[in-house]
């Protein structure tokens, strides 16, 4: 089994999740009392945030960077960076560390396209639903269509995840406004949505919706999961 190299805390409401899906999908492939070979850096949320809303990237790469440089040092075989956004600065950490990343965008475009899904809605941070390094790699590595929510809510959408979400708040009114930009998605063409947040999938699950969901945060703990035990 390799050895599992996480960069958390991004936030660590949705890092526990990772925890517990990658800890889950080794036992349920070897059974008994297996459970996920890991090394994991959390970082302090609040920098990273700070930085992230002065557009200040590359001082958040430099934090991420020397994370994973630790975790490589650790004993890591490969690494994943536990949020959507983040991957803003995949680059910056490839160049700095030696250890292969498995690229939360890869993971669930690979999914969409084994499930022939060519048009998706898109919800994340406003830097996700904005920004060409996440949309970008899904249209021109994948040939998939990303539609998102128009300005006023991919507000709403962005406010949910950092006042709520990100403090462990679970509002039903936000769900409700979330389900209602999921529907209009829908209308729009999408064919399926993206959350694209890690933190969204502790608000919106597959129950609460006919439209058809894909968590990253399942999928790349998935695909992370098959890698560790991929000899």
């Amino acid at each position: 089994m390799k050895t599992i190299g996480m960069l958390g805390g991004m936030s660590w409401e949705s890092t526990a999740s990772y925890y517990k899906a990658l800890n889950e999908g080794i036992n349920q492939q070897l059974g008994g009392l297996h459970s996920a070979k890991i090394v994991m850096f959390s970082v302090d949320f609040d920098e990273i945030e700070k930085l992230q809303h002065r557009d200040d990237w590359k001082g958040a790469a430099n934090i991420l960077a020397d994370a994973a440089v630790n975790v490589e040092k650790a004993g890591a075989d490969f690494l994943l960076i536990c949020t959507n956004t983040m991957h803003n600065v995949y680059d910056d950490i490839v160049d700095k560390t030696a250890l292969p990343i498995l690229h939360i965008a890869d993971a669930t475009a690979e999914q969409l396209t084994i499930d022939g899904v060519k048009t998706i809605g898109l919800l994340g941070t406003g830097f996700t639903m904005q920004q060409d390094f996440y949309k970008g790699r899904l249209r021109d590595k994948y040939n998939i269509n990303v539609i998102v929510p128009s300005a006023s809510e991919q507000k709403m959408v962005h406010k949910v995840i950092y006042d709520e979400l990100c403090k462990g708040k679970i509002i039903a009114d936000s769900k409700l406004a979330y389900l209602a930009v999921i529907d209009k998605l829908f209308e729009q063409g999408a064919e399926a949505i993206i959350l694209g947040c890690t933190e969204i999938a502790l608000l919106i699950n597959q129950s609460d919706t006919n439209i058809t969901l894909y968590d990253t945060t399942t999928i790349h703990a998935k695909a992370a999961v098959e890698l560790a035990l991929n000899n």
